[in-house]
């Protein structure tokens, strides 16, 4: 067997090593096997040989790969995503995120804009040593967590209960589709 790149696989102690290529110039390479399935994996059947010098046989799909029932399959997705219920799910989706984000790049922006633009401002002290600035930019450490809070809340509360339904239900017509299979 060979790897990718043409070299024999050697663990060191194969045709590879540096002992072996000083020592033995004129003996014909050893063949190593591994029994690591996963070894060379992105390589494995692209051109090798078995040991009988045939070409290695194509891989098997994976357990529940069917051309027929993967097409109905995906139409369950299809049909799903045009449900009312996935419309919900995303809408309600949208409806958090869109304005959140317009929100936080309006704020963030205007941070950067005003340290650029108004360093006077920036720098006007609030209390000792601590500036508009300072407070301006660790408000937007503050508007980042409160941000991801309030959106792991929104997901919490109005999505992952309905898109778990959706889930649940998208699973049981694929296993209908592909007649029970699991």
């Amino acid at each position: 067997m060979q790897s990718s790149n043409g070299r024999g696989r050697g663990a060191g102690d194969g045709p590879g090593s540096p002992a072996e290529n000083r020592d033995d110039h004129g003996t014909p390479p050893r063949d190593v096997t591994y029994e690591d399935p996963w070894y060379d994996a992105l390589a494995s059947g692209w051109g090798e040989l078995d040991g009988a010098g045939m070409p290695a046989p194509v891989v098997p799909p994976a357990r529940g790969e069917r051309s027929g029932p993967a097409v109905r399959a995906r139409d369950v997705y299809v049909e799903v995503q045009r449900s009312a219920a996935f419309q919900e799910v995303r809408s309600r989706y949208r409806r958090f995120v869109v304005p959140g984000v317009a929100a936080f790049l309006v704020w963030y922006v205007g941070y950067v804009v005003a340290a650029t633009v108004a360093p006077d401002l920036m720098a006007r002290p609030v209390v000792g040593v601590v500036n508009v600035g300072m407070l301006a930019g660790l408000g937007q450490f503050l508007t980042t967590f409160l941000l991801t809070w309030a959106y792991a809340r929104h997901a919490r509360l109005r999505r992952d209960r309905a898109a778990l339904e959706l889930r649940w239900d998208t699973q049981e017509l694929t296993r209908e589709v592909r007649g029970g299979a699991s």
